[in-house]
């Protein structure tokens, strides 16, 4: 049997513990995974795999093994990509990215790129998360943060300023909003991985913090989105996800002359070995992308 197709049998089941989650994933029969393990298993002469009617795990070797295997997996593919003397790009690139980014930028940006390179497959998995990409087999995460994960390498393609937006149904029913310490005497919308729900404002050189209740809370910004849309209160909300709500009418901005602290957009990956041909090429088309496409 293929050796590189048993290997990727392999490090899928690592990740999702099931043959048959791998054989969905894979687009293959439950037997055949089961076939290619029992290859993986026979040409290394160890037992990879605990199987027990409700679950699968590694052993201790299959542990030691794992990232081996992926590594050769990383460098098939990049000698794949070299041997390929056409200079057409292909293969496939997993992507993770937030649900508000992915749908609302990176969907029309990738079909761009697929637009020109036909013969490239892209994988997108939406997830708030901050995943463990070589876990996961993702290729590149685009992630919002003020400072990127220090375990991974990765640039910045953009900046993702926010604005306070409410409905006016909301702004209309309730008290007036002057100047950031008003907003402590409103219902507001709060992203549910803080702790503590501290609004960081600024405006030209002067910051202001103000702590605001948040009865309703949520781990994605399209949910308060939503939220916001339907009148349960103020939210931060990236510039690129609400632009059209508020030329819509839909969203008002609140304190306009007052900002919340911007941050960078990054492209992301684990390593720089291994890299093939077509993962380098969407990150660059991405950089110009982003650069030269504002919300």
């Amino acid at each position: 049997m293929d050796r590189l197709i048993a290997a990727k049998v392999f490090a899928d089941v690592a990740i999702t513990g099931s043959f048959t989650a791998t054989a969905d994933r894979l687009d293959m029969s439950r037997p055949m995974v089961t076939r290619y393990i029992e290859a993986m298993e026979s040409w290394l002469n160890i037992r990879l795999l605990h199987r027990t009617t409700r679950r699968v795990s590694l052993t201790t070797a299959g542990e030691s093994c794992l990232e081996e295997v992926r590594q050769w997996l990383r460098q098939a593919d990049t000698i794949t990509g070299l041997a390929d003397t056409s200079g057409k790009l292909s293969g496939t690139v997993r992507l993770a990215t937030s649900m508000s980014f992915g749908f609302s930028q990176l969907v029309p940006a990738i079909q761009q790129f697929m637009s020109a390179h036909p013969d490239v497959n892209i994988d997108v998995d939406l997830q708030d998360s901050v995943a463990d990409l070589t876990e996961s087999q993702i290729d590149l995460a685009i992630r919002i943060a003020s400072a990127p994960d220090p375990s991974l390498i990765g640039k910045s393609i953009a900046v993702c300023g926010s604005v306070i937006v409410a409905s006016p149904q909301y702004l209309t029913s309730t008290s007036e909003i002057t100047k950031p310490d008003d907003l402590a005497e409103h219902l507001c919308l709060g992203y549910k991985n803080f702790q503590q729900h501290i609004w960081h404002l600024r405006k030209g050189n002067s910051q202001q913090s103000v702590a605001v209740n948040c009865r309703l809370t949520a781990n994605e910004a399209t949910a308060l989105l939503h939220a916001a849309l339907n009148g349960a209160g103020l939210a931060i909300q990236p510039t690129y996800l609400v632009n059209h709500y508020i030329q819509s009418g839909e969203l008002k901005q609140v304190l306009p002359d007052w900002k919340p602290n911007d941050m960078n957009i990054y492209v992301l990956y684990s390593s720089r070995k291994y890299m093939s041909p077509t993962v380098r090429a969407l990150i660059d088309y991405l950089s110009h992308y982003f650069a030269n496409t504002p919300w």
